[in-house]
């Protein structure tokens, strides 16, 4: 019998008693894994042992496909109508909400976010993503098509079956209620997800998918989750409240397992039929070439990015310095799309560099449960040194450490924010996604000097734009090639806006009604009227 975890939480944010299954979830049932191995979990705040997982394998995998694969063929897939997807959504929303502490307590104490910024950011939006695919469930619709009198054609968007998701560790709540499960649940697909941050042996910064499942859940589509096994409680916390709202077995699987195990037999599984993967440019490639080498599944991506934040002469500073803070040091720099270039026109530069500066100081960095925290440990020791190694690069490739650079504390994965100045272009901090509280701050002169700079990059994720002159700051934001621009803003999310990159930051699109498309086949129907050859 798979065992359970259970803690006790008195802290000053969260007080109680929270118990999770530690198994994998395949077929509605929580089981043990079939070589009945484990995975270590550990507290960011301490560096000590919280619990242990157990951990998948191929042949685990090929057990939740199956299970899935039955689900389709009976429960969901063509079987279960739009409204009854659209209900079961709903109630799954309403057992979230009713556990919002629980699962931003889940979250602030395997993952290190502030238990504050999981509940009003990570849990608040996954359930606005939960109700907002809940009313797609029923509206997703084909067309009819203009010909002649003597033929009728229509067609029809068909689930696209069984779905595997990898999702990341820096936001697992919103990984686990992934755009893509949702989209493919949608569509009545099948899932098999897993969580994992070491996807083909790289341990590595997998980021934002959390909507998948509700995506796919609004589809039809079925889904395999893998989560990371560095974040996997909130994740397996999920698999009690899709029992309790009422989803049938098979529909939604979730396996805990390494990378290059249980993540390569995902993407190159036979009868999986698309992947979703969020995290690192050079582990897409990886998954992309097993898909292609298996059955020519299609992917999603949601890759890196090295976002710029343009700050002109002409912004409210106040206001910039406060999005900037927001747009660098947001879940402790763990985000795909975090603004980690700072270019700041010469007008301003000394002045903004000083306020922000002081703005930095005030990041109240501590434990994830305590009072007033702005900022906790980062998730993983890996993670920690991976950000430690980009601040050496930097200072020995000439940068100059204006803030930080440092651990903070002695205990856990802390890290106090960092400002670089004086760097180059070619410098690994300027050019490589870092994702911990890193930033480099650039001076630039005019409008085509910093678009040129904007765009020498290899993504294409997200870019900010802080300007009071409108016209300055759309034609700014025509031109810098990303998927997303914030204008006076950063970091703005909404559940119906589309979110993806350009280049190298990925393939496809998370949130909105952009997300339904990756998860249905479209097919014609041509029917004669009537019509004989000659």
């Amino acid at each position: 019998m798979p065992g359970t975890f259970s803690h006790q939480f008195d802290t000053p944010s969260y007080k109680g008693t929270i118990t999770v299954p530690t198994g994998l979830f395949i077929g509605g049932a929580f089981v043990d894994g079939s070589s009945n191995t484990t995975i270590d979990v550990l507290n960011p705040a301490t560096g000590k042992l919280l619990t242990k997982i157990s951990e998948a394998t191929p042949q685990d995998v090929d057990i939740a496909v199956k299970a899935a694969q039955d689900a389709f063929d009976t429960t969901w897939g063509l079987n279960a109508s739009g409204a009854k997807r659209g209900e079961l959504l709903y109630k799954l929303a309403a057992v979230m909400d009713a556990a919002r502490d629980e699962l931003s307590a889940l979250e602030a104490l395997d993952n290190g976010k502030t238990f504050g910024w999981a509940k009003n950011v990570d849990v608040d939006f996954s359930v606005a993503v939960v109700k907002y695919y809940a009313g797609w469930a029923d509206k997703i619709t084909g067309q009819t098509l203009e010909t002649d009198e003597r033929k009728l054609v229509y067609t029809r968007h068909e689930p696209i079956g069984v779905v595997g998701q990898i999702i990341p560790w820096n936001f697992p709540c919103k990984c686990c209620i992934s755009v893509q499960c949702i989209r493919a649940h949608i569509m009545r697909s099948a899932d098999v997800c897993v969580e994992n941050c070491s996807c083909f042996g790289h341990r590595e910064h997998h980021r934002l998918e959390g909507f998948s499942i509700i995506v796919y859940l609004s589809t039809k589509s079925l889904t395999h989750h893998k989560p990371s096994e560095f974040t996997p409680l909130s994740a397996l916390r999920m698999c009690a409240m899709i029992q309790e709202a009422g989803f049938p077995p098979g529909v939604v699987n979730v396996i805990t397992g390494y990378g290059n195990t249980v993540g390569a037999a995902i993407s190159s599984h036979m009868d999986i039929m698309k992947v979703a993967f969020t995290g690192s440019t050079i582990v897409g490639r990886k998954i992309m070439e097993a898909a292609a080498k298996s059955n020519l599944k299609p992917v999603t991506l949601e890759l890196g990015g090295k976002s710029p934040n343009i700050i002109f002469n002409d912004a409210d500073i106040d206001n910039a310095i406060e999005w900037t803070a927001h747009g660098i040091y947001w879940n402790h720099g763990a985000a795909c799309c975090a603004g980690s270039r700072i270019f700041v026109q010469s007008g301003i530069y000394d002045k903004f560099l000083e306020k922000f500066t002081e703005r930095s100081k005030s990041i109240r960095i501590g434990d994830p449960f305590g009072q007033d925290i702005d900022q906790g440990p980062m998730s993983s020791e890996a993670q920690f040194n991976r950000i430690m190694g980009y601040i050496e690069s930097g200072k020995a490739e000439g940068a100059t450490v204006h803030l930080g650079g440092d651990r903070f504390g002695t205990e856990g994965y802390y890290i106090n924010p960092t400002i670089f100045t004086n760097t180059t272009p070619d410098m690994k901090i300027v050019k490589e996604e870092i994702f911990g509280p890193v930033g480099v701050i650039i001076k630039f002169e005019d409008e085509d000097d910093v678009v040129r700079q904007a765009n020498n990059t290899l993504y294409g994720l997200a870019a900010g734009v802080f300007s009071q002159d409108i016209d300055r700051a759309i034609r700014t934001a025509h031109r810098v090639q990303a998927g997303t621009i914030w204008v006076n803003c950063f970091h703005n999310f909404g559940p119906n806006i589309p979110f993806g990159g350009y280049r190298q930051s990925g393939i496809g699109r998370e949130m909105g009604e952009y997300a339904l498309h990756h998860y249905t086949n479209v097919k014609a129907v041509h029917v004669n009227i009537g019509h004989r050859l000659a």
